[in-house]
């Protein structure tokens, strides 16, 4: 039998141990045998393989190989900026590395988390003498005393309880309060036996002793941490697409640099120097650039959703929220507002709302003993906390409390003078105050547990029998608010005799009302979940609580809106296949209630199965395992545990799924960003790699060094791409369904607008703009340039002005990819992008213009007819391109037609 099964002294038999505790020769023994109660760390990847692995990712692998032909084309031939190139891609990779690395030791830092949630000091009973030990001294067979405040330590069966109530929600996610008591409990699963006690849960109210039977990683904590410590961490849709890139961008880099290789020995070059241009072709066509364009694009969207209650703990992680098409979402203080609260009372034969008592004052006054018993019938004790009052202890009875002082208008403190405790077979509780009347029972509990006790029922200011038809009429108020979701307690009164039998009391009681007490909804939810609707996003509960409240939260929210909505409780999750989970999921609307950790960690990978991004939200220990495995964990900052908080990729400042919402739209504009920003990086990558053709095929001196794409790739083209990556999301981005998971950054469609559209008309105004140069310094085909000659430099200094020219009118035009730059692109509407286009120009000037520009970048200034020249072309590429967008327009008008 397990332990919660057995009676405390065959649990104490079980465990070799008595009611004084262990020795102390046997606690040491124990010890050096079961291990400290400690959260063990699995053996993972020590921290600087983590560390190298960072450098040698593919994309890296690329960028190590560009610098590496960078190098050596220098050593073959000095004097060309190859090794300059190569220094700042070293920096690109270097930079990245370190920033992955730091987010990759931030998420080690779970496990730590994990064990501040344990106490440091327990009482512990050893020999019959109690002592204070640190908890990770405690030991199977141990007895410990607790009480009202305490962490609970280990995994324990109470031995004695006192109305003692525990807080669970940190373990199993339920979110009321539970009676503990020391009977044997028939419960089949331990973690809901009314007479254990789970580590890392807390004791709400009264005390008790309990014996440890499971400490350290062999208890349910323990059994959670390891599955936090050992869950798969989901690749982000956004990490699968740039190891895609990467992949693509070498081999299209190395493909050109073969081809062109081949095609120099063909036209007679000798071997080194081929093998220098095709070192040239394949750095041309790798975007140094696009790594930390990423990730500064996703650092500043991280700022964006902060200022919308969104903290970002993993970058890649912006993005992949974007894409989410499931939100599997906690209850209690994410859909609510995690805090008790009455929002019915049925008196006089109604149900009605506490405000509408207030308003009927006779009505208050009529059922006082009701409003005094609400009032008084409490185990709270009463602090001062920042120099006021405050109630603690059980949050039903702090809201009950303050339910009876509104409706009554004020305080009322009779002095305590007996007590009949709350247990889990009794379900009520009754306390016994002398008034200035005399001494009165004041009684509350379950409906069903205070019948037998009452005769007499008061209705208005009569006090009458209490007959079948008014017991009936209670029963179906108890069901209609049961229904809505409402936790229901009754209440129950008498004078007492002055000497009266103190075990006695409750009886002949007078039945005067019920009050129903919900965790309410958060106002803004019900739009949230709108929203989530019209952009695609099925949004599933998944919580600890019971399946009726779980329901009647959703269907007030608006989550659950058919008649007949599948509801799954843990028990026949259990009972259900791969297969059968999977058609489950299918469902319209569904709600998960009655879950434990590893089963939440089952229907995230379910849904991943089913090609979902899955986001999910979570607070406790319990939920830490699926917010590591899904494609972004979401914790709770408020409420939430240090434990939940190291395992999610976003924590929620102001616990609401309003603020998950709003970060979505963000994530979405993200991807869109970052397409644009690909566009624009990869578009100059044709006017790069056209001047070394040029050079090679037609003999002319080359139009573009090394140095100068440098320029292009890690200077001017930076802001205005970051500009880009951090332009607002469109009004209607929550309009659209999530991009389906298999669409890719890297399209046919995009690599053809930006290489054989964009690219070429920027590469034809550059090697116009170089050809124009030369012409009106009259060179003449096949006269060799010094690489100092001043016709020659001005010639560069021109083809690398066309190429920043155009690049400043092609990022508006990126900005608005499938719309006209005219109408309703809010081109103001993102000042980083002017001021990163004003930065492109004024670098352009300082290259151009200073005698320190022209010595780094090997350039000369160029007169005013040349830019003369180059300006229609800018404007040729704004009229295509818009012209483009206007026949694509028409053409899937058509289409649709």
């Amino acid at each position: 039998m397990k332990i919660h099964h057995l009676s405390p002294d065959e649990a104490l038999k079980s465990l070799i141990s008595s009611h004084d505790g262990l020795s102390g020769d046997e606690a040491r023994r124990r010890l050096s045998e079961y291990g400290s109660n400690r959260i063990d760390k699995v053996q993972g990847e020590p921290l600087w393989l983590v560390f190298i692995k960072e450098f040698v990712h593919f994309f890296a692998l690329i960028l190590w190989l560009a610098a590496g032909l960078a190098f050596f084309a220098d050593y073959r031939q000095s004097g060309g900026g190859m090794d300059t190139l190569g220094y700042a891609i070293l920096g690109v990779i270097v930079i990245n590395g370190l920033f992955s690395f730091w987010q990759q030791f931030r998420a080690e830092r779970a496990v730590a988390a994990l064990e501040k949630l344990l106490p440091q000091t327990v009482k512990v009973l050893r020999a019959g003498k109690m002592s204070l030990i640190l908890a990770a001294d405690l030991v199977p067979g141990d007895v410990i005393l607790l009480q009202e405040g305490d962490n609970v330590p280990a995994d324990c069966r109470l031995l004695e309880a006192f109305s003692l109530r525990v807080n669970n929600a940190t373990v199993t996610g339920e979110s009321m309060p539970k009676a503990r008591d020391a009977a044997p409990s028939s419960e089949e699963d331990l973690l809901h036996g009314r007479n254990t006690l789970l580590a890392g849960t807390s004791i709400v109210s009264g005390d008790g002793r309990a014996v440890v039977f499971a400490t350290g990683m062999h208890t349910e904590f323990g059994k959670i941490a390891h599955l936090t410590q050992t869950a798969r961490v989901s690749t982000s849709p956004l990490q699968q697409e740039i190891l895609r890139l990467s992949r693509i961008v070498a081999l299209l880099a190395l493909s050109l640099g073969v081809v062109f290789f081949f095609i120099g020995q063909s036209m007679g070059l000798s071997f080194w120097e081929n093998f220098i241009f095709a070192i040239g072709i394949i750095v041309a066509n790798v975007p140094e650039g696009l790594l930390p364009t990423v990730t500064l694009s996703l650092a500043m969207a991280t700022q964006r959703m902060a200022k919308r209650n969104a903290l970002i703990r993993h970058l890649p992680s912006v993005e992949a929220l974007g894409s989410a098409t499931v939100i599997c979402t906690d209850k209690t203080g994410t859909l609510t507002e995690n805090r008790m609260m009455v929002t019915a009372l049925y008196l006089n034969g109604q149900i009605l709302a506490p405000i509408a008592v207030k308003r009927q004052r006779d009505l208050a006054k009529l059922y006082r003993r009701f409003f005094e018993d609400a009032m008084l019938c409490h185990n709270l004790k009463e602090t001062v906390v920042a120099g006021k009052p405050r109630l603690l202890g059980d949050p039903m009875e702090v809201a009950l409390v303050r339910m009876a002082k509104t409706c009554l208008g004020e305080h009322i403190t009779y002095p305590k003078i007996n007590e009949v405790p709350f247990d889990t077979d009794r379900k009520r509780l009754s306390t016994v105050h002398q008034t200035p009347k005399g001494p009165v029972v004041y009684c509350k509990g379950a409906l069903e547990m205070l019948l037998p006790l009452c005769s007499r029922v008061q209705t208005g200011a009569e006090i009458t029998p209490l007959t079948p038809e008014a017991r009936q009429s209670f029963t179906h108020a108890l069901e209609e608010m049961a229904a809505n979701g409402l936790r229901v307690l009754a209440f129950a009164w008498r004078e007492l005799e002055e000497g009266h039998d103190g075990a006695q009391v409750e009886r002949d009681l007078i039945l005067c009302g019920m009050v129903g007490l919900e965790d309410p909804p958060r106002p803004e939810v019900r739009g949230a979940i709108e929203k989530c609707r019209e952009a695609g996003i099925k949004v599933i509960m998944v919580t600890g609580d019971h399946p009726h409240t779980a329901l009647a939260i959703g269907r007030q929210i608006g989550q659950i809106q058919s008649e007949t909505p599948a509801v799954i409780t843990g028990d026949q999750l259990r009972k259900l296949s791969e297969i059968q989970l999977r058609l489950a999921l299918d469902a319209a609307d569904i709600i998960f209630a009655r879950v434990g950790a590893d089963q939440k960690m089952r229907i995230v990978s379910a849904l991943q199965k089913k090609k979902h991004v899955v986001a999910v939200t979570g607070d406790g220990v319990n939920d830490a395992p699926a917010l590591k495995m899904a494609d972004i964990g979401i914790a709770m900052g408020v409420i939430g545990t240090d434990v939940a908080k190291e395992a999610a990729d976003m924590i929620l400042l102001d616990d609401n799924f309003a603020s998950i919402v709003a970060a979505i739209e963000e994530g979405r504009a993200v991807y869109d960003n970052i397409r644009k920003f690909l566009t624009y990086i990869l578009t100059s990558n044709i006017p790069e790699l056209v001047p070394y053709l040029a050079f090679a095929l037609f003999n002319i001196p080359l139009p573009l060094t090394i140095i100068q794409i440098l320029a292009v790739d890690l200077g001017t083209d930076m802001l205005p791409a970051l500009g880009l990556g951090a332009d607002p999301p469109a009004p209607c981005i929550m309009q659209k369904p999530p991009r389906p998971r298999q669409e890719r950054l890297l399209n046919r469609s995009l690599l053809l607008r930006a290489y054989l559209f964009l690219g070429l008309l920027e590469a034809a105004a550059a090697m116009a703009a170089y050809a124009f140069v030369l012409h009106r310094g009259g060179w003449v085909w096949g006269e060799r340039l010094g690489s100092r000659d001043m016709l020659y430099l001005q010639a560069t200094t021109a083809c690398l002005s066309a190429i920043i020219l155009m690049q400043v009118v092609n990022v508006f035009l990126c900005k608005t990819p499938g719309q006209s730059l005219f109408f309703g692109a809010r081109l103001l509407a993102n000042r980083l992008l002017l001021w990163g286009v004003a930065f492109e120009l004024l670098l352009l000037v300082v290259i151009i213009y200073t005698p320190w520009g022209n010595l780094v970048f090997g350039t000369a200034p160029i007169l005013p007819e040349v830019w003369l020249f180059m300006l229609p072309c800018a404007l040729g590429m704004l009229v295509l391109e818009e012209g483009r967008k206007w026949g694509v327009v028409r053409w899937r008008g058509g289409r649709r037609g």
